[in-house]
């Protein structure tokens, strides 16, 4: 309720865990991953700055929406990523440039955190993002896994009902 406003999208790749994992190599990444889908990162921009920490401009109700399935025979390191904003390309990415891969990743987290079924891990985005307001949607477009698209809402009071 306290947002200015600065809600951004970011259009990412999500592996999906398919079985509980801790201390796992990269090498022995691919056994726990079940699949991937599409995921929008969705980001408060103003309680990045001003929070201790993301759990609150990255974790509300609503902020990663996923889908719309999961691919389970997909190369992960071959994916490129089309964020729309209204329709308008505003985003492209392809996840053979990022930093670490899906196997890297999983596996480090996997260090100090078990994972468990249907945990999901975003890839993190590249480039630039704009802030969405009520009355957008959002596409995040994975071709050979599909498109996830999501309206930007305003949020109402459920006490209200």
């Amino acid at each position: 309720r306290d947002s200015d406003g600065d809600l951004h999208y970011e259009g990412e790749a999500v592996a999906v865990i398919s079985k509980n994992c801790r201390r796992i190599t990269p090498a022995q990444a691919g056994r726990y991953i079940l699949g991937y889908t599409c995921g929008n990162d969705v980001s408060e921009r103003s309680w990045q700055s001003k929070d201790f920490s993301f759990w609150r401009a990255k974790g509300s109700d609503t902020f990663a929406p996923v889908g719309p399935w999961i691919e389970t025979d997909i190369n992960p390191q071959d994916l490129e990523v089309i964020v729309r904003l209204n329709g308008e390309e505003v985003q492209r990415a392809h996840t053979k440039d990022m930093l670490f891969t899906f196997a890297e990743i999983v596996s480090y987290i996997s260090q100090q955190v078990t994972l468990h079924p249907g945990d999901l891990v975003f890839s993190g985005t590249t480039g630039t993002t704009k802030a969405m307001k009520p009355g957008d949607w959002v596409e995040v477009d994975i071709p050979g896994i599909g498109v996830l698209r999501n309206p930007i809402v305003e949020e109402f009071d459920a006490s209200a009902l």
